[in-house]
C-alpha cells in the first residue's frame, strides 16, 4: 500500500491505534494464571468494540483472534489452554482490520520474577524495532532496515531469526513490498518511497537462527531453541521520516 491521500492515512491510523489499545489491554492483563484463551478473549473484545476484525481469522482462518506465543514458541503460538506462569516470556501479535485497511502489531513481555539476561533481550528487542524504524525514510534502501539491525544484534551479542520477515501492509495483511528483511541481505535491492507502509519487527535471540513449524499447523519454534522476542509497529514512509500509527490512544 502506498498512501496519496488524508482519507486513508486517517483509516491506517484508526485501524493502527485499535490494534494497540488492544495489545495494551492484553498486557495490563497478563499476569501468573491467566490462560493465553483468556487473553485472547480480552484482545478480541478491544478489537470488536471497536468495529474491527481479527485479520489472522479474517485472512487465514487462525483459531484466534491474536497470535499468543510462550517461550520456546517463537511466533503464530495458538491461543488455549494454556496457564501463564512466573518466569515465562510471552509475545503477543495483533493484526486487524477495519474499513478494508489493515495493521499489524506485536511485543514481547516477561512475566516476573525473570533473570537479568531476559529483561535485557526484551529492552534490546524494543531497541532493535526502533534502530530499523529509524532508517525509514523516502529514497533510502530496504536493506538499511536490517543492516541497521544487523549490526546492533552483533555488536550486543545476539542472533536473529532469518526466515520471519517484514512485510508490506495496508489494504490487505501481507502485500508488497514483500518479505522484508530485519537481517543483512546483500540480494535487497528495493527502495522506500514517500507514503509506502509495511511493519518492521526484528526477532531478536540468545542463540536462534531459525523459526520452525511443530505438532500443528501454525505455531513456530525457535531453532536452536533459544529465548527470542519480536517487537513490532506498522509504519508510513514520510518525508519527515517514520510515522508510526499503532500507537495507543
Amino acid at each position: 500500500m502506498t498512501l496519496n491521500n488524508d482519507e486513508d492515512l486517517e483509516r491506517l491510523k484508526e485501524i493502527g491505534r485499535i490494534c494497540a489499545n488492544a495489545l495494551q489491554t492484553m498486557t495490563a492483563a497478563l499476569e501468573p494464571g491467566i490462560t493465553t484463551a483468556e487473553l485472547d478473549a480480552i484482545g478480541r473484545k478491544v478489537l470488536e468494540d471497536a468495529g474491527a476484525r481479527s485479520a489472522p481469522e479474517l485472512c487465514y482462518k487462525f483459531p484466534g483472534a491474536t497470535c499468543i506465543s510462550v517461550n520456546e514458541e517463537v511466533a503464530h503460538g495458538i491461543p488455549g489452554a494454556r496457564v501463564i506462569r512466573a518466569g515465562d516470556l510471552v509475545n503477543i501479535d495483533v493484526s486487524a482490520e477495519k474499513d478494508g485497511i489493515f495493521a499489524d502489531t506485536a511485543a514481547s513481555f516477561p512475566v516476573p520474577p525473570v533473570t537479568a539476561a531476559i529483561d535485557r533481550l526484551c529492552r534490546d528487542g524494543k531497541r532493535a524495532m526502533w534502530v530499523g524504524l529509524k532508517q525509514v525514510r523516502p529514497g533510502q534502501s530496504l536493506a538499511a532496515i536490517g543492516n541497521a539491525i544487523g549490526d546492533f544484534a552483533r555488536k550486543n551479542r545476539y542472533s536473529l531469526v532469518t526466515n520471519l520477515a517484514s512485510h508490506g501492509i495496508g489494504r490487505s495483511l501481507h502485500e508488497e513490498p514483500g518479505e522484508i528483511a530485519t537481517w543483512p541481505d546483500p540480494s535487497e535491492r528495493r527502495h522506500m518511497t514517500d507514503g509506502m507502509v509495511f511493519t518492521v519487527e526484528p526477532f531478536l535471540s540468545m542463540g536462534a537462527h531459525w523459526a520452525e513449524g511443530g505438532d500443528d499447523d501454525w505455531t513456530l519454534y525457535s531453532e536452536p531453541r533459544a529465548p527470542t522476542v519480536q517487537y513490532e509497529h506498522t509504519v508510513v514512509v514520510t518525508r519527515s521520516g517514520p510515522l508510526v500509527v499503532t500507537l495507543p490512544g
